[in-house]
Order: structure tokens, then sequence, then C-alpha cells
């Protein structure tokens, strides 16, 4: 009697979901002209709610009244903590820039139009120091608010990669239920 060695289609198609994942193509957009930060356009961004005439504080799409599983949960939590963090790294250099921008000129329409290169030089070198100065503590609670977020996020990450694991071993060994 000959027995084939080949494993079943349901156990081999299970074995390869262990090895083979969806790629993923993150996209990097152009430099924001007043930040200068470059933004990321995530392949795996939740959906954007589908345009509706009716106004709610909530996003619709993110509440289901079904049960979704906890690593759903999870991953809808990383995504949406992800861009807040991006929101907040964001918003922190371009508000920082504009304003230093703003002090900068304000700075040079002080000079006297009769400056010469080297008076608009020590100005400014004055002024980088003292803006320096000016925004080391709140660029140092900046870079400790976003370091704290950014360990938040990885543990999350971790998290949702362990959970699809999970998944992963348990839909392998419940092939044949």
């Amino acid at each position: 009697m000959l027995v084939s060695i080949r494993p079943s289609p349901t156990l081999a198609s299970s074995i390869r979901r262990l090895h083979v994942s969806s790629r993923a193509c993150n996209l990097v957009a152009p430099p924001d002209p007043v930040s200068h930060m470059r933004p990321i356009i995530y392949s795996d961004a939740p959906a954007p709610a589908p345009p509706s005439l009716i106004r709610h504080p909530y996003s619709l799409t993110e509440f289901s009244t079904g049960s979704k599983k906890r690593g759903d949960q999870s991953a809808l939590q990383f995504k949406l903590q992800r861009q807040q963090l991006d929101d907040f790294h964001q918003n922190f250099w371009f508000d920082s820039n504009k304003r230093f921008e703003a002090a900068k000129q304000a700075v040079l329409a002080g000079l006297p139009p009769s400056a010469t290169a080297l008076d608009k030089e020590n100005t400014l070198s004055e002024f980088f120091k003292q803006w320096y100065l000016q925004e080391a503590a709140r660029t140092d609670e900046y870079t400790m608010e976003w370091r704290r977020r950014n360990l938040a996020l990885i543990k999350l990450g971790a998290r949702v990669e362990l959970e699809k694991f999970a998944t992963r071993v348990s839909d392998i060994f419940s092939f044949g239920k």
C-alpha cells in the first residue's frame, strides 16, 4: 500500500502561515515645509470612516456590536497610538519651527538697514544661543514624553506580534477540529 508523505493541504497551509506574512509597504512623504518632518503613510492604517451626513463625536467604524478578538483590538490600539505619536511629533516640531522662524525674523527686522554681514552674523549667533537656552527645558520635556510614548508603543507592538503568533500556532494545532 502506498501512502503519500506529503502533508495534507490544510496542514501545509497552516505551516506556511508561520513563515509568511503580508507585505507591509510604509511610504515616506516629502518633508513638511514648516516642521521639516517627513510624514509616514502606513499601509496598514485604519480605514477612514465612510462619508456620512450624520455627524457623530466618535468614529463609529471603530466600535462594533459583534465580538472582536483581543488581537484585533490590540492591533487597532497600536495603529491609533502610532498615529497619535506621529501627530505629537509633527505638532511639536511644527510649533517649534514656526516660533523659531518668527523670532529670527523679528531679530533680523530689528537690525538697522546699514548693518553689515558681520553684524547680522553676530546678531544671529547671539539669537541662536539665546534660543537654545530658552528652549532647552521645553525640548527636554518633549524628548522625555516622546520616549515614554515610544516605549509604550514598542511594548504594545510586541504584544500585537505575540498575539498574532499565538493565533497562528493555535490555528495550526486546531486544523483537525
